[in-house]
């Protein structure tokens, strides 16, 4: 039997709708500001498939340091030269697709245009906030398994997902604890989520940031260079954490002391990012914390200790493989009653490691986690 569907959308027009959901989930990706195509970005952005004989694959390098030390003086260099060594890095890749579709005609009383458009937004929002989840929670070497909260996700497929077999607990020399009694980065057990060793008062602050800073550097974790040659690195905390942080003395004092007394005076204007000593501060609702759990499962020995995993982010500190545009699809069913539109995205995330040649350990490249309690 012929139907006739007067919301089907050409070929044409299904192109124009997806790229306008990815234009507005890139728009509202909070991780969208930290990533570029070059080696100095925090989130490395691969759009292209690197095609060889295991198949189409999206590849990131990391080039490693040399290791010797040259010659000397008139010395023979001619068949001492050293190779350099790069590391190439496979980011799996998979599709994440969602869909929306209303009740049938009489329910919705809108028209078909009224209903895309609303499902443009909304799948577009998700897009982003998922995106966004599952970077940080890569980031923290924390499964797709799990909220960005703590809390473990019911019927939920994100970690069905081909690359999410890929995100790992932070490496031994790249996870810290704050002890603020000791004023110092301590060891922490990288092999499990529940951090026993937290106090109520292991609270992040300038000194904490001062050892972050230092131990990133001490460790070869390569900043982000800026247009101007500026050095960073970026640090995320969640919004109580940075609570915390404007309320350490130390930390006020040097921010406050370190900027003009005028109205353009960010501590008082108000700024979504923090610039002290070479670090951008930010604070972002889904970096890895323990609000979600009740009572009992939480950090510190009672398992009551709401805790945050801070990040120092240097460069390619996570790959993105970001391949082509999104599916659009719209379907009709109960003879187009009822109308449904899906969106479907093929990405894939990866956090890089490399063969350290300065500790002999294989170690996340580019992130610092550093626990501290909120």
């Amino acid at each position: 039997m012929a139907t006739t569907n007067y919301a089907a959308l050409t070929t044409e027009e299904k192109t124009v709708w997806a790229r306008d959901v990815w234009k507005a989930a890139r728009n509202n990706q909070f991780m969208n500001r930290y990533m570029g195509s070059g080696a100095d970005s925090m989130i490395q952005r691969i759009t292209e498939l690197t095609k060889d004989e295991r198949g189409a694959r999206a590849v990131i390098t990391l080039v490693a340091d040399l290791e010797g030390d040259g010659v000397a003086g008139d010395r023979t260099l001619e068949g001492n030269e050293e190779a350099g060594k790069a590391y190439d890095q496979v980011i799996q890749i998979d599709q994440l697709r969602h869909a929306n579709r209303h009740e049938g005609r009489m329910a919705e009383q809108k028209s078909v245009i009224r209903f895309r458009e609303n499902s443009r937004d909304v799948l577009a929002y998700w897009m982003a906030d998922r995106s966004d989840q599952l970077a940080f929670l890569t980031l923290s070497g924390v499964g797709y398994q799990y909220h960005t909260n703590g809390a473990l996700r019911t019927g939920s497929d994100l970690q069905y997902l081909a690359y999410a077999s890929d995100v790992s607990a932070p490496t031994a020399n790249r996870h810290k604890q704050w002890d603020e009694g000791t004023k110092s980065l301590v060891a922490v057990s990288h092999t499990d989520m529940v951090n026993g060793a937290i106090g109520t008062g292991d609270y992040v602050s300038w000194n904490m940031l001062v050892e972050a800073k230092a131990y990133a550097k001490d460790n070869f974790i390569k900043p982000i260079r800026g247009s101007e040659g500026m050095e960073v690195y970026n640090v995320f905390m969640t919004p109580r954490g940075l609570a915390k942080l404007k309320l350490d003395q130390d930390f006020l004092a040097a921010y406050r002391n370190a900027m003009a007394r005028s109205d353009s005076n960010p501590l008082f204007k108000g700024t979504d990012v923090i610039y002290v000593d070479g670090l951008a501060i930010r604070e972002y609702r889904h970096v890895y914390n323990t609000s979600g759990l009740a009572s009992g499962s939480k950090w510190g020995s009672s398992g009551t200790v709401d805790g945050q995993r801070v990040l120092l982010c240097g460069a390619q500190a996570m790959g993105y493989a970001d391949i082509g545009m999104p599916e659009w699809v719209e379907k009709g069913f109960d003879y187009d009653n009822q109308q449904g539109i899906s969106v479907g995205k093929i990405m894939g995330m990866l956090k890089p490691k490399f063969q350290s040649q300065y500790n002999g350990t294989e170690e996340d490249f580019g992130v610092l986690c550093i626990d501290t309690a909120i």
